[in-house]
């Protein structure tokens, strides 16, 4: 099991210094490069930074680690711009770059900026198929598809590796099919349950067996944000707002499968707390919604024992059991939480006690 690092806006536009938040950013990434971490993931919506330039300033600080958007979608780039931009960012990384791709939320598209949404996952899967042809020779791409319809158009850059990896967002069982189709590897949303990828798991396994792939050669990404404490009650404390913005939009909820816990209740309750449909018609970016929220009603309603089960936070030992587990049943990189400071010798530290003296699968 690898472990990689999750990034996203948030720092930025907190700070009240915006100097300093950039330099926290590269220079967190740059740790993680010399303590041997796999990845870098960098968010990207519509309300937020641009994560292709925040990783062209990573590469060039960094010698190792893989860089890449964590994720953006065929709504927010048109395909051609994210063949460009990943193109660009292998070079500059000297062959490091990945991409991450989702369909997004389609709401705030369709709603808030006025971009036609429709069969999103057929907008990925014609994105991928144009990727895959600009990025091999002879870089050309022709594709007479439901949403992009390109005319034998040639790409002059074009990347180091063959093939840049990429990397599916997908929760869904029409999603996850697709990855297993398409992609080099699936990234599984925040918040997902140890039941929900027993689940899934094994039936993506047969998926990539039937399409004549390996699935030892598919790599599993869980956004897992794990925090290494002896004190967890306040990182759980913190999850919980995230927890109900993230589960409450549509199917977002279904990876939180957790034995004793009344989810759907809680979802639907949260739901009409954050006035969730209400925003989406309205077109209403993470912005406005993450402000409108409620933080203290919020973690009021979502039991703390409840986010402990769906977040990897906790000491060593503890973590040690648990990531053991996910190794079990097939999830090969997980996401840390950026630690405060941008120390290599920390996030080695991190990464050395949670690898040393691993611990069985409870049973």
């Amino acid at each position: 099991m690898e472990f990689c690092l999750d990034l996203s806006h948030h720092r930025w536009a907190r700070a009240n210094d915006p100097r300093q938040a950039t330099e926290w950013t590269l220079e967190t990434v740059a740790a993680a490069d010399r303590a041997g971490l796999h990845s870098v993931w960098l968010s990207e919506d519509p309300d937020g930074w641009d994560a292709i330039a925040v990783a062209a300033a990573a590469a060039v600080r960094t010698e190792r680690i893989r860089i890449g958007t964590g994720v953006t979608n065929p709504f927010l780039r048109h395909p051609v711009q994210i063949a460009m931009a990943i193109a660009t960012l292998d070079r500059l990384s000297s062959g490091r770059a990945f991409l991450g791709l989702g369909r997004g939320q389609p709401e705030f598209y369709a709603h808030g900026l006025g971009i036609p949404v429709r069969r999103p996952l057929t907008a990925v899967r014609e994105t991928v198929e144009l990727l895959r042809q600009w990025w091999r020779p002879p870089h050309r791409a022709t594709l007479a598809g439901t949403h992009f319809v390109v005319h034998d158009w040639p790409l002059s850059i074009t990347p180091l590796q063959r093939p840049v990896p990429i990397y599916l967002a997908a929760l869904g069982p029409k999603a996850r099919q697709l990855a297993a189709e398409l992609a080099d590897g699936i990234l599984i949303a925040d918040f997902a349950s140890e039941p929900f990828l027993a689940a899934i798991l094994p039936e993506l396994r047969a998926q990539l067996a039937a399409a004549g792939r390996d699935p030892n050669r598919f790599a599993v990404f869980v956004r897992t944000n794990l925090v290494l404490t002896d004190n967890p009650e306040p990182a759980l404390e913190e999850r919980k707002l995230a927890f109900a913005l993230l589960a409450t939009l549509p199917g977002m909820s279904q990876q939180v499968i957790v034995p004793g816990f009344d989810v759907e209740r809680l979802v639907a309750e949260l739901r009409q707390l954050l006035r969730i449909e209400e925003q989406l018609q309205a077109g209403r970016p993470w912005h406005d919604i993450r402000r409108a929220a409620d933080p203290d009603r919020i973690r009021q309603l979502v039991p703390t024992e409840l986010i402990a089960q769906l977040c990897l936070i906790g000491p060593a030992d503890q973590l040690r059991a648990r990531l053991a587990r996910l190794a079990a049943i097939g999830v090969t990189h997980v996401f840390v939480r950026a630690l405060p400071e941008p120390d290599p010798a920390a996030y080695r530290t991190l990464v050395e006690t949670l690898v040393s003296a691993p611990a069985r699968p409870e049973s």
